[in-house]
């Protein structure tokens, strides 16, 4: 059971920890607390305890406390202490039963379903036990169904807006890293990737970059239509799919109609032959446009290979537009290398 994201979870716990340890000192001053010298003791050690941990998770790495999964426990520990507020004060009022909400609220904003889950159900049930101790069963069923109520459907819509903004987010997140009609990686993407490549340690094999280009994409928007064309990219996009496998290359879509393949540890003379794999899979695959006719596709590609024709990311797709548009001169439909 892990947190939605540990950094914030440790910023908010410290929060939360600290504003609780200053409410217990004021408890012991005030209200049912005060009441009694072991309502003032049990106020103070709280309040210990509770800077004690703010200070742990103020020290200790996230990562590290939510792959142990402390982020749970505390929340766990928060609902424990307060029922045992409430039982060492004889506290069973609305106001001893509000400081559940903390850790529940707390593990609805931090934590995912499970975790919420459990954290609530800890909360309910010690809250069970403090009112059948201190109040005549048919108040303590009262009190509890009511609050109990009240952390339940809070907890669920907590863990409801969370996982909507986590959707939300993943779908920003994709939509800044994927192009929207090919479902390539867009240019960032591939930019960054290069540049990794590039920079890290040589290899004997290189890395490799290969740029498609779709020809006459112009003559196909204006003779069918735009919707045509989009779906001409998309159909080359998925022709890359089945050749170059994901786990091998980058496949990013460059704009326009010019796609590109990142083949980090390869070689020229392999990014050759997958180019021509491509190609020749491109020619075998006509696209089936609406009206049932078979519209062909071709393709022109370029190749480009680090050390062997760049060493830097400008120069490495400056060699392989070179050697695209080479392909173009040459009357399109095939593949060229970049010259050495």
């Amino acid at each position: 059971m892990r947190a939605r994201d540990p950094r914030v979870a440790a910023r908010t716990a410290v929060v939360v920890l600290l504003v609780c340890a200053v409410t217990m000192l004021v408890f012991s001053l005030f209200g049912p607390n005060a009441a009694t010298p072991a309502g003032v003791v049990a106020s103070w050690v709280t309040a210990a305890v509770l800077v004690g941990l703010a200070l742990l998770y103020r020290a200790a790495p996230p990562e590290l406390i939510d792959a142990r999964g402390g982020y749970v426990l505390i929340a766990v520990i928060g609902t424990a202490l307060c029922c045992a507020m409430n039982w060492i004060t004889q506290d069973p009022s609305a106001g001893g039963q509000a400081f559940l909400a903390f850790p529940v609220l707390w593990a609805g904003v931090n934590l995912r379903r499970g975790a919420v889950a459990l954290v609530t159900v800890v909360a309910v049930a010690g809250d069970a036990v403090v009112l059948f101790r201190l109040q005549p069963v048919g108040n303590a069923v009262s009190d509890l169904s009511f609050f109990g109520a009240v952390l339940v459907v809070m907890a669920i819509m907590l863990v409801r807006a969370g996982e909507t903004t986590d959707r939300l987010v993943a779908l920003l997140q994709r939509q800044a890293t994927v192009d929207s009609l090919t479902g390539l990686v867009n240019r960032r993407v591939l930019d960054e990737a290069l540049g990794s490549a590039l920079g890290a340690p040589l290899t004997p094999q290189g890395t490799s970059l290969v740029l498609v280009d779709v020809d006459s994409f112009k003559t196909i928007n204006d003779r069918y239509g735009h919707p045509v064309g989009d779906d001409a990219l998309v159909h080359v996009a998925d022709v890359l799919r089945t050749v170059v496998r994901a786990g091998d290359a980058v496949l990013s879509r460059m704009g326009g109609d010019e796609l590109a393949v990142l083949l980090p540890d390869c070689p020229a003379d392999v990014a050759l032959r997958r180019a021509s794999e491509v190609l020749d899979a491109v020619r075998a695959a006509p696209l089936l446009l609406a009206d049932g006719t078979l519209l062909a596709v071709s393709v022109s590609l370029g190749v480009a290979h680090a050390p062997s024709h760049a060493t830097g990311l400008e120069e490495l797709y400056a060699a392989a537009d070179a050697a695209l548009y080479a392909a173009k001169r040459a009357g399109r439909g095939r593949v060229e290398v970049a010259v050495s």
